[in-house]
Formats: structure tokens, sequence, C-alpha cells
């Protein structure tokens, strides 16, 4: 194999070894001006009692993905699109052809203070309208300012590798032996074994130089800025920010480790932020904060994921990545993710967050599409999935709902048009001219790329990303699952089939995609919420509940307990509506589109197995 793959193949692996917020009111009657927004969609999100919850209450799931590694390159400014058309596209596909209701949006500080001291407003400027583009196709939003290898002016227009983060004057400014990663294969191997890399993370988070003070100073400039310049509607739609990317010391004081560094240097960082947030206005806005790189990986780690915290409440988010460091290096596990493969690591993730005392995000998760390993995606990322909607695995399910959990979000890396397009030069080296794939220390993580005639396309399976998920709940989910039947090549992978136990269900879903969420209601006025992929087309889509039956459900309205609308945003991407009158009820609707005309026998008869299902495993 090339060289660039091999360091793709092993990036990982090596990397390692080396309270209660008062919840927004009642939306106003002008709340919900975006296309296709219904009475009680645009409210903000605040956190309570462990979840995302809007202004109606309900229990909220974020699915999305990154946009995009574009900001890590020079060739678009450290922007994420190189127009606010390209945004506009990009927000389009995202919600119609990948599912996804949430952004973590990528920022560089590179860019928005290129000269120390002065925030660059026409780097916010663009930053932000390419922002309201996704706001405007009803897309949440989190801004995150990013950072690899601290910074791209650390490495010369010879190197391997490339970094991105902090500006040319940080590094200037820090006198850094010239950078060498002796015989590292990877960029990721940086992190921790090259000089001029690890002397630049300490100098930051010690703030010598004043490197910390001048960072937080532009974030919250930032952040003045983007709540300045969108409307109060648009602004509902920003969730939180994340206020550093994958932080990690570069080296340890004498006498400190990994836990005593997230106490001592990491947390005081955070806090510190989340003033910043308070004086820029983002008070009931929650800090998505990351913990120690290394926390949570599966070769080696460090111990972390903010122990020392206390209970950080609800203005905080505990936010965190996972990356199968075993399945990328090619060595560490020969085959491909099977059934339950991730459960245990993303359950570590929710108990985590309810320790914390508030909920999680799973910022970044993914697995190269290029390379030696690259056949080992749609099982890895098929598993994510299924760690994200459950802590139980799929064999498990039926028989345990009642340890499934609660539904995490996630943003997978990435969503990025410009995949395989590039014209990044690389170190700024007009000899080292990158096009392919991610453009970005040869990595090839993109779920789209802009086919010949300028159009959005998938990298990997619909079915796969697709998904259906409770975006919405009003209550609290009690259990949830999806399987979405996705191919690995021209095998299907069903990790979930309908047990035997319940042969009318089973016969109605057949080889079909089918999902059961399982909540006990609220008391909240507006309806639980479940996307619909692109796969369920509405008029064959089968509902099953106990508040009532349906093939094709009808238009939503306030008086029909199963109905369909179109998702706020005006991509034609569609949301089954499910409403109760009730509170403190257990209710659950499994949905399929296996079936065509099903007859009302088979409706009646499958309703009544999960009836007796429900209360035999949930009540």
């Amino acid at each position: 194999m090339d060289m660039p793959n091999m360091r793709a193949r092993l990036l990982v692996v090596l990397v390692v070894l080396c309270g209660f917020l008062t919840v927004a009111g009642t939306p106003s009657a002008s709340a919900a001006t975006i296309a296709d927004s219904l009475s009680f969609d645009g409210t903000a999100l605040t956190v309570a009692n462990g979840r995302f919850v809007d202004g109606n209450g309900r229990e909220v799931v974020l699915r999305g993905y990154n946009v995009s590694g574009e900001t890590k390159l020079a060739e678009n400014k450290g922007l994420p699109f190189a127009s606010v058309a390209d945004a506009k596209k990009s927000a389009t596909a995202l919600r119609a052809l990948g599912g996804g209701n949430s952004v973590r949006f990528l920022l560089s500080w590179a860019y928005a203070e290129p000269v120390k001291g002065q925030v660059d407003t026409t780097y916010l400027a663009a930053a932000t309208a390419q922002m309201r583009a996704f706001l405007d196709a009803g897309i949440r939003v989190y801004p995150d300012f990013h950072q690899d290898l601290y910074s791209r002016w650390l490495f010369n227009s010879g190197s391997w590798y490339t970094g991105d983060g902090a500006p040319a004057w940080a590094v200037a400014l820090g006198n850094y032996p010239a950078e060498s990663c002796g015989i590292c294969i990877m960029w990721g191997q940086n992190i921790t074994s090259n000089g001029a890399v690890k002397a630049g993370q300490y100098d930051f988070w010690h703030n010598n130089y004043g490197l910390q003070d001048y960072f937080l100073a532009t974030a919250q400039k930032t952040m003045t800025y983007i709540k300045a310049n969108l409307s109060a509607e648009e602004f509902a739609g920003v969730v939180g920010f994340d206020p550093y990317n994958e932080p990690y010391a570069g080296k340890y004081d004498s006498g400190q480790n990994s836990r005593t560094w997230e106490r001592d240097v990491l947390w005081p960082f955070y806090v510190k932020f989340r003033a910043r947030m308070d004086a820029a206005g983002w008070t009931d806005k929650p800090a998505m904060v990351e913990p120690n790189l290394f926390w949570n990986g599966n070769v080696s780690k460090e111990e972390g994921g903010l122990l020392d915290a206390g209970t950080i409440g609800s203005r905080y988010v505990f936010n965190t990545h996972f990356y199968d460091q075993k399945a990328i290096s090619g060595i560490l596990m020969w085959g491909n993710a099977s059934d339950g493969q991730y459960v245990g690591d993303f359950g570590t993730v929710r108990d985590r967050a309810a320790a914390l005392g508030t909920t999680s995000v799973v910022s970044e998760f993914g697995h190269p599409l290029n390379g030696s390993t690259a056949g080992k995606a749609p099982t890895v990322l098929k598993a994510m999935y299924q760690a994200l909607d459950s802590r139980v695995k799929g064999a498990n399910w039926w028989s345990t709902p009642a340890s499934s959990g609660p539904v995490l979000s996630g943003s997978q890396w990435q969503w990025d048009i410009y995949n395989g397009r590039h014209h990044e030069l690389m170190n700024d080296n007009p000899d080292k001219v990158m096009t392919s794939g991610d453009a970005w220390n040869d990595e090839d993580l993109s779920a789209v790329k802009l086919d010949d005639s300028g159009t959005a396309v998938l990298r990997q399976d619909g079915r796969l990303l697709d998904r259906l998920y409770p975006s919405a709940t009003s209550g609290s989910t009690v259990a949830f699952t999806y399987e979405d039947r996705s191919r690995d090549g021209s095998t299907t992978l069903t990790w979930n089939p309908v047990p035997s136990s319940l042969p009318n269900v089973a016969s109605l879903v057949g080889s079909g995609q089918y999902s059961l969420l399982v909540w006990r209601s609220g008391s909240g006025s507006a309806p639980t919420e479940l996307h619909l992929p692109a796969s369920f087309p509405t008029a064959t889509t089968t509902v099953v509940s106990d508040l009532g039956t349906v093939y094709g459900p009808p238009a939503y309205t306030s008086s029909t307990p199963i109905g369909a609308a179109p998702e706020p945003g005006g991509t034609g991407s569609r949301r089954l509506l499910l409403t109760d009158a009730d509170s403190g009820v257990l209710h659950y609707a499994l949905v399929t589109n296996g079936s065509t005309s099903p007859s009302a026998s088979l409706l009646s008869a499958a309703r009544s197995e999960l009836a007796t299902w429900v209360s035999q495993k949930l009540s």
C-alpha cells in the first residue's frame, strides 16, 4: 500500500499509544417563521434532568454531522464553505439525505484573530452568514473552536503533516523548536511525540505569553458578534458552544497526571469560558465541554472524563468523541464490528454525564472511507449508531428494553461537500497541492461529496445515515431501537430482528426497516416527533401504537393522534408526529416500511402483541 494509506490506517491507535435550567417559555406566535414550521417549533434548548429540553418541555435528541474539516484548511480561509450558496446546498443535503437536525459548526481561532488582539469581523461575518444557512434550514448549530496539533504554523513547508488552530502570531511568541515527529508514520502521533506541538499545547494551557487570555477574549467577541448578527429566532437555534476541540496537556508538570490536569488546568479554563459566554449574552446556553482527549481510548487510555468536576449541572454538557482505534489500526481488530460492539463504550458516556448531572453529546465519531480499513466502515458506523440509540445490543433488546437508556445525541465526522475536490496548498507549499479525500493529513471520512454536476451525493449507505430517531419526545424516553437494515457490500446487516414470540409484528415488519419507541407521557401540549428517513415514504409507512394504527399517516393536525408533516426548513424532509393527551402514561409506537397495505386484522394483532410486550417488559 502507499504511505498515505498506511498513515491513515494507523491514525488513531498510534495517537493513543504514544439542577435544572429554566426552559424557554412558550413560543410566541411569531416564533415559527422558518419554512414548514409548526407552532411548537423554533424554541431554544436548555438542559434539564439530564436531557436537552425544548421550550415545550420535550426531550430533544440532536443528530447530525461536523461542518466541516474544510475549516482546518487555508483554501477557504478557515471557513466551512467557499460561499453562502455552498452552505445552503450543504444544509439542504444534510437534512434531506443525511437526516440531520443539527451540526457542530467549526470555527478557526487563527482566522478569527489573525493579528494579536484584533478580531477579524470580516471572518466572523462570513462564518455567521454560513451558520445562518443551516439555521434557516431548521438545523440547530453548536459552534466549535477547532484545533489539531495546535497550529498549522508549527509545521514547515516540506512537512508530512499539518495542524490547525492557533494563529501564526501565537506560534511566533513561543520560539518553538523545529517541528519533528521523528519516525511518526501518521499525523496523530505528533500530539505526544512532536516537541513543538507539545510545547505549544503546554503554553496555551499555562497561559504563557497570555495565550489563553487572548483566546478567551476572542471567543467572547465571537459569541457577542454571532448573537448580535442573528435574529432572535435564529439565535434560538444555537444550542451552545464547544470551547476547545480535543484538549490535551502537551506535557504534564512534575507530579501531575491526566486526572489532576483535568481538575487543575482544564476545568478552570472551562469555568473561565463559561463566564465569557455569560458576558456575551449566552447565559441560557450550555458550554459543551470535552474531557482529556484520551479519556476513553479503546487501546490505551489516560484517566479522565472530568472525574473531579463534581456535579457540573445544566450550564454544561458532557461532550466527548469516540473512534474505534483498534478498527482503524487494521492490526488490533482484524474483522468487522458486530452487534453491540460499542454499547459499553457509549454506556460509559451516558454514565459519566449522569454522574456530572447533565446530558451528553458524542460530537465526533466515524471511520475512514478510504485505505486498507475502509471495508470496516459499514459495520463500525452501524454499531456506533446502534450504541447511540440504546445501551442494549440488538440480540438482547427485545428481552431487556428497560435497560435501553437515554438516546444519545451525536455528530458524525464529517460532512464536507468538497471531498475529493480540494485545492489546498499544504503548509502554504505550492508544490504540495492536496486534492483527494479531506485534503488534511490523508484523512478521508466525509459522508458526502459533490458529483460532476455539483449535486451533493452520499458516499455511505443512505439506510445507515438517514435514520429514524426520536428528535423530540413529549415526556421521557423509556426505550428506543432502530433496525436500519444497512448494507455491508451486498450483505444486509440485521442485528435486531423481531423475535418469533411476536409473529404478527414480525410479519408486519418483514424484511423492512423498523423502529420502536416507548415513552412515558409528560404534560406538554406539543407532540412527540420522529424523523422519517427518505426510505419511509409517508404513503407507505405503517405505524402501530397504543394511540392507534395507520398505514400512510395523514397530514398532522393537533387532533390527529398519528400524523406526518414536513420538518422545518423547507428541505423536503419529513417527520412523524404522535400526540397524546395525558401525563405519566406509557406509550409505544412501532414505525416500519416493511408492509404494503397491511390488513386491519394484521395491524390489530400486531398492536395486541406490542401491548402485551410493553406490559410484560416495561410496566
